[in-house]
């Protein structure tokens, strides 16, 4: 696979929300508002990216029996890096996502690359890895944010478009509102991919089921040898 094509995978063939759904936690609590998707999404693609770099590099020295708790480490080290910028610099939208900043630790699509690729590539092609994941994962992210927002509040942005007189749906905005949402993307673009696929002749690459069965990243099987 060329250089181009790891960076846009996580944009589309392999989107983390929208293809693999992983990572719904954050996915579903924090997307209220267009800033708060954004600002998930960039410490999200900050941790995924540093993470990918060290354990890339790392990678022929960390023993195989003790993988998981080093990425763990090396993750948790990055994650405690935002909270701490995002406390200082952002205070208030780090007091907006709150408890979401930490459990980035726990993000299984951060764990999953580190597994899955950088611990199995060299440092370039992990670098374009962790920022097309990244870069998808955030566009997500900021899309239901600023569908939930717009209709929601009539909002995008905090920034008024729909004028005073708008009724907020504000179903939009709870809980329910993220379900929503989600669905109704997931079903639009696996009606495009299908049409996509038809007019190439190709097998369709459909949003995978919210199951850990079905996650991409678990049936990977391992090199006998690292990618050099």
């Amino acid at each position: 696979m060329g250089a181009l094509q790891e960076f846009t995978k996580g944009i589309w063939r392999e989107n983390p929300v929208f293809k693999l759904v992983l990572g719904m936690c954050p996915v579903l609590a924090v997307t209220t508002s267009g800033i708060n998707g954004l600002g998930m999404g960039l410490a999200s693609t900050f941790v995924l990216l540093g993470s990918n770099m060290v354990i890339s590099l790392l990678r022929k020295l960390i023993p195989k029996k003790v993988r998981i708790p080093a990425f763990i480490v090396v993750i948790a080290s990055f994650v405690t890096i935002v909270d701490l910028v995002m406390d200082g610099f952002f205070h208030d939208l780090h007091k907006s996502l709150g408890l979401f900043i930490p459990l980035i630790v726990v993000n299984c699509i951060i764990l999953g690359r580190a597994e899955a690729f950088a611990s199995r590539h060299p440092l370039r092609l992990a670098i374009l890895d962790g920022l097309g994941m990244g870069f998808g994962f955030t566009l997500a992210l900021v899309v239901l944010g600023v569908t939930r927002e717009f209709l929601g509040a009539g909002t995008v942005f905090e920034q008024n478009v729909l004028g005073e007189g708008y009724t907020p749906f504000l179903l939009m905005i709870l809980p329910p509102g993220a379900f929503l949402a989600l669905g109704i993307y997931l079903g639009l673009l696996n009606k495009l991919e299908m049409w996509l696929a038809a007019r190439s002749g190709r097998a369709p690459r459909l949003a995978q089921l919210a199951d850990c069965r079905t996650c991409a990243l678990c049936h990977i099987e391992p090199p006998e040898q690292p990618v050099d």
